[in-house]
């Protein structure tokens, strides 16, 4: 059996990445391997945590030198292809390699997939200087710009304080997580952060760093042993590293570049003055879809996104939902439509095993971005449908033990407010999640006669 392994040099580190999972390696390194000029912008991966399993990741990439086999799985059959761009392989806690990468003039972007939760900030969007993770951070930078640190927003401030006293010029971020605004937001973080450890260094950071706004779309399950198996028979190389996705992609840019960057528009990447409209189709139609599955589709028992589209009571369930949140679009109708029927086709790709327990993460994080928006302005329009509440229903029973397993950053604040009698749970949950909401007799009715529907006493 073959093993993967470089027969020419890696491409020089040009870009560092925080968060080395599955979506990463499917989207933004394909997208790079595949730009024109791919041999000059290599790219150094960290992983988000130390975790064993991540340590694993990490060991089995280095061991292929940062190679592995993309597997692009159509209903009618794969495809696969050796994504070549990731030069280099760090875990989280190697963070004197980080700060060196950042001390470098070459490097010139950053890109982050650390999910909504990894920025740690607070209901209002700052960074949340609660979390004692943040409280470790700030004074063991205070002490030492060049401390270890654990969050993101930290590492980044890290960096940046390593790029200034190297006199490295500027950079710029490009965050690639399902938040609306997300270069806003983590220049959010990262400038609360680093005005609370050293002014000068923040006002360095606001002249020397820019950030990108983006959003990323490809479903990226996580692989199975099945997957690998099916590879390595397929292609007769041994990778234990392979990355299962579909073959649909999308990668819309907005944002000025401080310095060099790899031509992903040539790679199929988009880029424009405003991906917001962009962002809102793919946050409420696709990921919207997705969390409500994630809960109601897995209290009916099913276990992965293909599962529920064999049942008309959950495509009913989405049908209800993208009528909704299709209202508030801005993108043409007959463009909205056709990624509505795209959205079928993939939800439907009985060969792609997207897990409604993989989706189903960190809802206190993702319901606020994906779900709420459309929930307040149907409201605000004198309507509430049944659709718009269902997965606001849905989460409540999943909080209260229906269907996936619970694994929430905030699981400590939600799980006690969903324990109790239902009325209550619904109204407590509701409140800290928008307080507004919890106040609406009307949104309250609503949530706790659908969480009654989906089974709850």
């Amino acid at each position: 059996m073959n093993e993967l392994g470089r027969s020419a040099a890696a491409p020089p580190v040009r870009i560092v990445h925080i968060g080395l999972g599955n979506f990463f390696r499917a989207h933004q390194a394909w997208y790079t391997t595949h730009a024109p000029d791919a041999a000059e912008w290599g790219i150094a991966a960290f992983t988000g945590r130390s975790s064993a399993r991540s340590q694993a990741r990490a060991a089995a990439l280095r061991a292929q030198d940062g190679l592995y086999t993309l597997i692009t799985r159509a209903a009618g059959g794969d495809r696969f292809e050796v994504v070549a761009s990731l030069a280099r392989v760090h875990v989280a806690d190697e963070h004197a390699a980080w700060l060196a990468y950042l001390a470098q003039r070459q490097v010139q972007v950053i890109t982050t997939t650390v999910t909504e939760a990894g920025y740690v900030r607070n209901v209002d969007g700052g960074i949340d200087v609660d979390r004692p993770e943040v409280k470790d951070d700030v004074a063991a930078l205070r002490a030492d710009l060049t401390a270890p640190v654990s969050t993101a927003p930290a590492k980044l401030v890290g960096g940046f304080a390593a790029r200034r006293q190297a006199g490295a010029g500027p950079i710029t971020v490009v965050p690639c997580d399902n938040l609306p605004g997300n270069g806003a937001a983590v220049a959010g973080v990262v400038g609360d952060l680093a005005t609370l450890v050293n002014l000068e260094l923040a006002r360095w950071i606001t002249g020397n760093v820019t950030y990108a706004t983006t959003m990323v779309d490809r479903i990226t399950p996580e692989p199975t042993g099945e997957d690998i198996a099916g590879a390595r028979a397929a292609t007769g190389v041994h990778d234990r590293a392979a990355v299962v996705t579909e073959p649909f992609t999308e990668w819309v840019i907005s944002g000025e570049f401080a310095a060099g960057r790899p031509r992903w528009e040539d790679a199929g990447a988009t880029f424009t003055t405003d991906v917001a409209p962009f962002e809102d189709r793919k946050l409420w139609m696709l990921n919207g879809a997705h969390s409500m599955l994630a809960y109601a589709g897995s209290i009916r028992g099913h276990v992965t996104v293909a599962d529920t589209m064999g049942d008309p009571t959950c495509l009913g369930w989405l049908d209800q939902w993208w009528d909704a949140s299709s209202r508030h679009l801005s993108l043409p109708a007959a463009d909205n439509a056709a990624y509505r029927r795209a959205l079928i086709e993939r939800f439907a790709n009985p060969r792609l095993a997207h897990r409604l327990d993989q989706i189903a993460w960190d809802g206190s994080q993702k319901l606020p971005i994906r779900v709420l928006p459309t929930l307040r302005k149907e409201r605000a329009a004198g309507r509430l449908p049944v659709g718009v509440v269902r997965p606001v229903a849905a989460w409540v029973c999943h909080l209260r033990g229906s269907g996936a397993k619970v694994t929430d950053a905030r699981a400590a604040d939600f799980l006690p407010l969903a324990s109790g009698p239902l009325p209550e749970a619904v109204r407590l949950v509701l409140k800290a999640l928008d307080p507004e909401l919890a106040e609406d007799e009307v949104v309250v009715a609503a949530v706790l006669a659908q969480a009654r529907e989906l089974g709850q006493p």
